[in-house]
């Protein structure tokens, strides 16, 4: 049995905000308002928080490997300052056309995470801002969990059906609030 309550994050547009043309250096990423202490929020109530991201722009040439660890760990210290930990991030850097294990909505990063914390995924809380992170998370047999922040919005759009029984908030914060309210 594990020790510890897991939640796993999507990042762009969950945690910071995102961007059509793609986060492409350290500047342009920026944390949306609350994450950061959302984040702790959940870690001070006994989870674990880990991070799974598709991240096309490696393949794509848009970033290096390096720029993506400097984001990561100026995310990383925006939720150390707030008193919380990131356990682990979990990434696809393959382009869509691949055909990888681990581009969401596959559940290969999901895989990861449960084994590297050695956390079963069986109703782990999976926030994400798009129909690809609700289908991982139910491919999974995670709990889907819809903010409106980053493509929140367009996913609503979709108009999937899957969407009716996927809770929705209006960001990551809001989402914590219904975790811990559990």
């Amino acid at each position: 049995m594990a020790d510890k309550k897991l939640v796993i994050l999507d990042r762009d547009g969950v945690i910071n905000f995102d961007s059509d043309q793609y986060i492409k250096s350290v500047d342009e990423w920026n944390i949306i308002p609350d994450s950061a202490a959302a984040i702790a929020r959940l870690c001070k109530a006994g989870y674990k928080v880990a991070v799974a991201t598709n991240q096309s722009g490696l393949a794509r040439g848009y970033f290096s490997d390096n720029i993506l660890k400097q984001m990561h760990d100026k995310m990383c210290a925006l939720v150390e300052a707030e008193g919380g930990h990131i356990s682990t991030i979990k990434y696809c850097p393959h382009h869509p056309d691949e055909g990888c294990d681990c581009r969401k909505p596959k559940i290969g990063l999901l895989t990861q995470i449960s084994e590297q914390l050695k956390q079963p995924l069986q109703g782990v809380p999976f926030i994400g801002d798009s129909i690809s992170d609700l289908k991982a998370a139910i491919a999974g047999n995670c709990k889907p969990m819809l903010v409106l922040t980053g493509k929140g919005q367009r996913t609503l759009a979709l108009q999937d059906p899957l969407l009716k029984s996927v809770p929705q908030y209006e960001n990551l914060a809001q989402a914590v609030d219904a975790i811990l309210d559990q």
